[in-house]
């Protein structure tokens, strides 16, 4: 009974014969399923194997290896309970001081092609009910789930004169150990319910591995972490190439995030700056020179201290003009070598590095409020530009060709502004770019005020012939009043008011044409 003992049996076998050495030096006995005792006898390590202790054999092609009483009874056993300690010696149960264990790697199968019987069996149930078990007694038994562990276990273990592991650090491996098999739980509701289920499930679980620490959270005196949600798909932010710069803010990830869904919704090179979640600029063009030159044309004064997103190459000129205003990141797909050499010249910028082409994830969007969360589906929607020219003109006025490509652009913008939002835009025939945006006011006419301050506070012709994108319908004409002031040409909205007749008049009397869409695009 004085006697320590070790249960091994691991699927990933990095490092596990010199953690299992240590053991054997500490005089630990070592009991193991077959794979993991056959490495550990083929390489000199003297093991048992737990048929030979439960005697039955392993069963239904290595299904049923563990789930015995002979193997639980010594797991679960308080030792400082004489009812426990009675009960195992007179059914000649050995008890357990450490467990290591790891899974059959389940989220790897799914990652890659794979059948569905190929991941049914790579779904472990004994290995986590060894998890579970220890972990649940863990006054008494450690559980070691990480390779990574191995070696702090083995000092602790060197060190101590008893051979025991010390009472914080199974607390540690306990958290460690449930956090494990919950992530491994999760993973496995989420593939059953993607394929068995539609629609949202009645229950979500979201699980995340820390991807790293923030500088700090949104505000100096709030901490805050990064994790990764996403385990089986690539994630297209934090999978960024970082060349330079400080550790990112609470408030960078956000700005960056949106930055790469706004240059993600064009083919064609597009510059998105980004300031406090809100776009400030942005512009289409032929060339990057073109979309980084009327992105930053919409809005300098808010592009102070702002984020750059490009969906393509940041060339040596773009790198040469950002070199003369101060910001805070930027992300691109790719940097022209004297460009990467100018931007690393900046002290303290960030410069990351992403190929946005793989963006259209199947993700959701997840608020979080006290007491519980909401969740949707991300707003992927948008319509073509054959799609756009279909929908029914409610003015007398029609588009021109250079209105509709406006339209087009403004439309994917206004998605990406905080509501109420007015997105006002232009095209010049090779480009399409903001003029003004208007974001995150309680009345829409208001949006709409500041959209065309903000244009007219470089030039008061920037407005002309421009087109106006309402994320929803105008409840009253006073926006259109507002617009016509600045010489709007063409207003796209989804419609729908009670009022749309006085707002379809309004339009008519300023002479402006107007295209519904029928599809809102709120952003809270």
């Amino acid at each position: 009974m004085n006697t320590k003992t070790a249960l091994i049996t691991v699927y990933d076998k990095r490092n596990i014969v010199n953690f299992a050495k240590g053991l054997r030096d500490a005089g630990y006995r070592i009991i193991s399923t077959s794979g993991t005792a056959k490495l550990l006898a083929e390489n000199e390590v003297c093991v048992e194997e737990i048929s030979d202790l439960t005697k039955f054999p392993e069963i239904l092609d290595g299904r049923v290896k563990t789930l015995h009483p002979a193997i639980f009874g010594g797991l679960l056993a308080d030792k400082n309970n004489e009812k426990h300690i009675s009960e195992i010696k007179k059914h000649n149960i050995l008890p357990i001081d450490l467990v290591v264990v790891n899974l059959y790697p389940f989220k790897n199968t799914i990652s890659k092609e794979h059948s569905l019987d190929e991941a049914i069996e790579n779904i472990d149930i004994g290995g986590v009910s060894l998890i579970r078990a220890a972990a649940k007694n863990y006054k008494n038994v450690a559980v070691v789930i990480d390779p990574k562990d191995y070696n702090i276990i083995a000092e602790e273990i060197k060190n101590n004169p008893n051979k025991e592991i010390s009472l914080p650090t199974r607390e540690t491996l306990c958290v460690k150990a449930y956090a494990y098999v919950s992530d491994y739980d999760i993973a496995i509701h989420n593939y059953f319910s993607g394929k068995f289920e539609n629609g949202f499930r009645d229950k979500f679980f979201i699980s995340g591995e820390k991807f790293c620490d923030m500088r700090y959270g949104e505000n100096p005196h709030q901490n805050a972490s990064v994790y990764k949600t996403n385990n089986i798909v690539k994630n297209f932010l934090l999978d960024s190439i970082v060349y330079e710069g400080k550790k990112l803010s609470f408030n960078n990830i956000l700005d960056l995030n949106l930055a790469l869904k706004v240059v993600g919704e064009f083919e064609e090179p597009c510059c998105c700056i980004v300031k406090h979640a809100i776009p400030c600029g942005a512009a289409t063009g032929e060339h990057p020179d073109d979309a980084f030159k009327y992105a930053y044309g919409c809005d300098s004064k808010s592009a102070f201290g702002g984020i750059f997103g490009f969906n393509g190459k940041v060339t040596e000129n773009i790198a040469t003009e950002l070199g003369k205003i101060f910001f805070e990141c930027i992300i691109a797909k790719d940097y022209d070598d004297n460009a990467l050499e100018i931007l690393q010249k900046k002290k303290n910028l960030r410069i990351l590095k992403k190929d946005v082409s793989d963006l259209n994830l199947n993700e959701y969007d997840i608020r979080k409020f006290s007491g519980g969360f909401v969740i949707q589906d991300e707003d992927k929607k948008h319509l073509t530009l054959d799609e756009l020219k279909n929908l029914p003109v409610v003015t007398n006025k029609k588009p021109t060709d250079e209105d509709y490509r406006a339209m087009f652009f403004a439309d994917k913008i206004v998605k990406h502004v905080r509501s109420n939002a007015i997105v006002l835009a232009k095209s010049n025939g090779t480009s399409t770019f903001t003029v003004g945006i208007g974001s995150g006011q309680t009345s829409r006419v208001d949006a709409v005020k500041i959209g065309i301050m903000k244009a007219n506070q470089s030039n008061e012709n920037k407005l002309i012939n421009s087109v106006l994108a309402s994320d929803a319908f105008f409840p009253f004409r006073d926006g259109i009043d507002e617009a016509a002031k600045g010489g709007i040409s063409a207003i796209i909205q989804p419609g729908g008011s009670i009022r749309d007749k006085e707002v379809i008049d309004a339009c008519n009397e300023h002479n402006i044409a107007m295209v519904f869409t029928n599809v809102r695009h709120f952003l809270h």
